[in-house]
């Protein structure tokens, strides 16, 4: 559990003045940090304010029923009276909100929880609220790996005095009052002992769809959503080498240099999927699922290298599920604009659309669908966030979205974005046979059918060569009958 979080003074201290300044009664949004189970400590990197929803509303606001109650009855309010005033929140647009950040977030940077600008008593009055929106967040944003059932929840006060206080949420448990604890928070430096670690990660994928796949009338994202949970078992297993050492989690230790520490995943021999995939004999067709994943991971100087490790390992995974959730999403929106448009063709025509369609029937011939981009932005302190551009996007596309998302100004112009992905992901349905041996077909086929040809063309040769061939057997077994008696003569 959580006990202690430690704050970057510099971003916590600039979002305060803004909130200041703006005088708005109330504001929610999402923690950007780490949460380190084994350190029992937490780290917030930045506040990120929930944007108002499409109805242009604010994701929050103060209800006062008292005063309600006395407008409604036109007099004034008692001054003796209890302030019952609480907040209301809306949960589904936070956690919407935390979904999508989420997918921005390079390896260990997550959102940690939520946190509230409110007043102490509509603070105390909101309690189920508050832990109903850190569930929602949780769900909609997991720490996947991290096995954490707990995320943070950051009060900034500013009546009757102005600070700062956070609670541990329990997310697992029933929801009640005992599910909000206090932790120690302070502010300090955060970001400028962060420690980048970087992963090129190169990976092929061999998906084989069977009879029984099209008989449950199975989509193609299902099957290479099955084949991506099961590549997390694989990479768990597999070896990491870090600027050249192999990572050992007994001797596991923290990184005291600066720089890009360099990681490189390793899996031991494993047996060819595509020969055991052979002797199925109701496979039908394979998706190849196969290119390149850049992953950035930062470790503060506490926590030991094998986090880092698996912070990349987890963010390769998350990175793939991403690319698979916009592609699909992608083709949902054409096909819903192509039936408005009553154009049907182009729903059967369209690329992007194939990810959502049933495997009816093995493929006759190959075809290939591209997944988007991972561009990486510069962020905080010389770290980075990431977004995605589909194949028909620009970089103007980023702007928008990241002032969005995570109110920054992205930097002007493309020449600041790293775009480290040289052979980017991308999904080929193939022919059972075209994979497994297109070579041997082809090179067996063609010999056979020389041979043929060469008989077919020239039966002169062929006879002279069968005769050729019967002379030379019966002058080897003459020769064989004539030394056994030669021999048997010897030992009389």
């Amino acid at each position: 559990m959580v006990k202690a979080v430690v704050g970057e003074e510099t971003r916590l201290q600039l979002a305060e003045d803004r909130l200041a300044q703006s005088a708005i009664p109330a504001q929610v949004g999402l923690v950007i940090g780490k949460l380190n189970s084994k350190l029992d400590r937490g780290f917030i990197f930045d506040l990120v304010p929930t944007p108002p929803n499409d109805a242009g509303d604010p994701p929050c606001s103060i209800i006062d029923p008292l005063k309600g109650a006395a407008d409604k009855k036109k007099v004034s309010k008692p001054k003796s009276s209890v302030d019952s005033s609480s907040l209301s929140i809306d949960k589904e647009w936070v956690a919407e909100h935390a979904r999508q950040v989420s997918r921005l977030l390079v390896g260990g940077v997550k959102v940690v929880g939520i946190y509230v600008w409110v007043g102490e008593t509509s603070f105390k009055n909101s309690t189920l609220v508050l832990c109903q929106t850190v569930t929602g967040v949780a769900d909609a944003a997991p720490l996947l790996e991290n096995g954490s059932d707990e995320m943070l929840l950051l009060h900034i006060s500013y009546s009757p005095r102005s600070r700062w206080t956070c609670r541990n949420c329990s997310v697992s448990s029933n929801i009640t009052s005992s599910s909000l604890r206090p932790c120690d928070f302070k502010l300090g430096k955060v970001l400028n002992s962060l420690q980048t670690f970087r992963c090129i990660y190169s990976f092929c994928m061999r998906l084989p769809f069977t009879h029984e796949n099209m008989s449950k009338a199975k989509l193609m994202n299902d099957v290479l959503l099955d084949g991506i949970s099961n590549h997390v078992k694989e990479l768990k297993g597999a070896k990491a080498i870090v600027d050249g050492d192999l990572v050992d989690v007994i001797t596991d230790g923290s990184c005291a240099s600066g720089g890009v520490h360099e990681v490189e995943i390793l899996f031991p021999f494993m047996k060819d999927t595509s020969s055991e995939a052979s002797s199925q004999n109701n496979v039908v067709g394979i998706l190849v699922f196969s290119g390149t994943v850049c992953s950035y991971s930062y470790l503060n100087s506490k926590e030991p290298i094998s986090q880092a490790v698996a912070d990349i390992k987890e963010d390769i995974i998350m990175s793939l599920r991403t690319r698979l959730d916009m592609i699909t999403d992608e083709a949902d929106r054409e096909t819903a604009t192509a039936s408005e448009n009553g154009s049907e063709t182009y729903i059967k025509t369209s690329k992007m659309d194939s990810i959502n369609q049933i495997i009816q029937q093995p493929l006759r011939k190959q075809c290939m669908l591209t997944f988007p981009r991972r561009v990486f932005i510069p962020w905080l302190a010389g770290t980075f966030v990431c977004d995605y551009l589909l194949p028909a996007e620009s970089f103007e596309a980023l702007s928008d979205h990241l002032f969005e998302l995570l109110s920054m100004e992205a930097p002007e112009g493309a020449s600041t974005f790293l775009q480290p992905e040289n052979e980017l992901p991308n999904l080929t349905a193939k022919p059972f046979w075209n994979v497994v041996a297109p070579s041997y077909q082809i090179s067996g086929t063609a010999h056979i059918v020389s041979q043929s040809k060469k008989s077919q063309s020239d039966p002169k040769k062929s006879i002279a060569k069968n005769v050729n061939a019967l002379v030379a057997g019966f002058i080897l077994l003459i020769a064989i009958m004539l030394g056994s008696v030669f021999y048997a003569r010897s030992f009389n």
